[in-house]
C-alpha cells in the first residue's frame, strides 16, 4: 500500500492529453487515493506528455511515495454504497450511515442471540405439546417472532450507534478508521442526531410493545447498559464485558418473547455464552484501532490482553462453547443441535482464531466480519432440531 503527499496545481488547472481532460481535483484524489502516479495515464488513452514531465509543466512538485506495510495500514470506514448517492435524497444519507444501515454485521449480531432463544423456547413447547396442531401453531409464533425481533434488531443496533457516536464525536475525530463518520465529521449536528435518537427509539418502543409486559419490563431494563456502554471505554479496559451484557439481551427476551416468562435454567447459560462470545468478537474488532486507541486514550480488551490476545479469546471461545452446550443438554436437545451448534460452532472458533494476525487490522476486521458464523451455526442447530423433532412425531 502506498500513502503519498504532493504540492498540487490550483483547482481547475488541467492536464492535457488528445483524448480526456483531468483537473487538479481528480488528480488529487488519485494521489490521495494512494495511487501510483502512472495511474494519472491509465486514464488517458493517448497521453500528449510524459509521465516523467507532468510534474515540470504543471507544478506537481515534491511527490514523494511511502511505501508502509499493510499491516500498519489503516484506512478509514467505507463510505456509503454508489446507490444510495444515486437513488436516495442525499439528507437521509448520513442518518443511514449514523444508523450503519451500510453494515449490517452487527445488526445480525444482535439478532443471533434473539434467535437462539425464540428457537429453543419453541423447541422446549412442541416437546410439552401432544398434538400436531399445537406444535403447527408453535412454529407460527416462532416465525413471528423471529421477524418482529428482526425488525427490532435494525432498530435497536441502529439506536445503538447513534449513541455511541454521540458520546465519542471527540475520539472518532482522533482514530483514523472513524473520522468519516457523520456526528465526528459534522455530516450531523449533536441536536439532529439527538433528534434522530428518539425517532429510532420511539419505532423500537413500537416494536417492543407488541410483546407480553413481562418481556416489556424485561427489553425496557436493557436501555440503561446501551446508554453507559460509550462510556466504558473510557474508565475501564472491559468495555467489552458491557457490550456483551447489552447485546445479548435478547437471549432473555426472546424466552419470554415466547412462553411468557424466561426459563432461567435455560436462558442463563445461553446469556452466558453470547457475552463470552462478545468478549470474542469485540476484542477482535477493537484490533483495528490499538494504536489509534493508545494514543486517544481509549481502553479496551484489545489494549489489557496484551501480547496474550489469542490466549484470551480462545478461553472466551472455549467457554461460550461449554456454556451453550449446557443450555441445549438443560433444554434437551438432540444430536442435531450438537453437530451443528456445539460442534461445528466449535470448528468455527478454531479457524477463527487460529489464523488471527493480531497486527494486521485488515485482517481483524474481517475475522470481525466472520464472528457471527457462531451465531448462525447455534441457531441453525436449534432449527435443525426442531425440523427433526416434527421428522420423528
Amino acid at each position: 500500500m502506498f500513502r503519498c503527499t504532493s504540492l498540487l496545481p490550483k483547482a481547475g488547472t488541467a492536464i492535457g492529453t488528445q483524448r480526456c481532460r483531468i483537473t487538479a481535483p481528480r488528480a488529487s484524489s488519485l494521489l490521495h487515493d494512494a495511487r501510483p502516479l502512472r495511474s494519472l495515464t491509465a486514464l488517458c488513452q493517448r497521453p500528449r506528455y510524459p509521465v516523467s514531465q507532468l510534474s515540470n509543466s504543471h507544478r506537481l512538485e515534491r511527490v514523494r511515495l511511502v511505501q508502509t506495510p499493510p499491516s500498519l495500514s489503516q484506512p478509514m470506514e467505507p463510505g456509503p454504497p454508489d446507490w444510495w448517492h444515486r437513488r436516495l435524497p442525499k439528507w437521509t444519507i448520513p442518518y443511514l450511515a449514523l444508523a450503519r444501515m451500510d453494515r449490517p454485521a452487527g445488526t445480525h449480531l444482535l439478532f443471533l442471540p434473539c434467535a437462539w432463544s425464540i428457537g429453543m423456547a419453541t423447541y422446549a413447547s412442541i416437546l410439552q405439546e401432544s398434538s400436531a396442531l399445537a406444535a403447527q401453531q408453535a412454529l407460527g409464533t416462532m416465525g413471528f417472532e423471529l421477524t418482529l425481533f428482526y425488525i427490532g434488531a435494525v432498530v435497536m443496533r441502529g439506536a445503538g450507534c447513534t449513541i455511541n457516536d454521540m458520546w465519542d464525536r471527540d475520539l472518532d475525530q482522533k482514530v483514523e478508521r472513524t473520522r468519516s463518520r457523520p456526528i465526528a465529521s459534522n455530516q450531523v449536528t449533536q441536536f439532529q442526531a439527538l433528534v434522530f435518537l428518539g425517532a429510532q427509539l420511539s419505532v423500537g418502543l413500537a416494536v417492543l410493545l407488541q410483546l407480553n409486559w413481562y418481556s416489556i419490563i424485561l427489553g425496557a431494563s436493557s436501555l440503561g447498559l446501551v446508554i453507559i456502554y460509550p462510556l466504558m471505554k473510557r474508565i475501564t479496559h472491559w468495555p467489552q464485558a458491557v457490550l456483551g451484557l447489552a447485546f445479548n439481551w435478547g437471549a432473555l427476551l426472546g424466552w419470554s418473547a415466547v412462553a411468557g416468562v424466561c426459563n432461567w435454567t435455560v436462558c442463563l447459560p445461553l446469556y452466558l455464552s453470547g457475552w463470552c462470545w462478545t468478549l470474542v468478537y469485540d476484542t477482535i474488532y477493537a484490533l483495528q484501532d490499538r494504536d489509534d486507541d493508545r494514543l486517544a486514550g481509549v481502553k479496551s480488551t484489545a489494549l489489557r490482553f496484551g501480547d496474550n490476545v489469542k490466549w484470551w479469546i480462545s478461553g472466551f471461545a472455549a467457554a461460550s462453547t461449554a456454556l451453550v452446550a449446557l443450555a441445549g443438554y438443560l433444554n434437551g436437545h438432540g444430536p442435531l443441535f450438537y453437530a451443528f451448534g456445539v460442534a461445528g460452532a466449535a470448528f468455527h472458533y478454531g479457524k477463527l482464531i487460529w489464523g488471527l494476525r493480531v497486527d494486521d487490522r485488515a485482517d481483524a476486521g474481517k475475522r470481525f466480519r466472520g464472528s457471527r458464523q457462531f451465531g448462525v451455526l447455534v441457531a441453525a442447530g436449534v432449527l435443525l432440531d426442531i425440523g427433526w423433532r416434527f421428522v420423528v412425531d
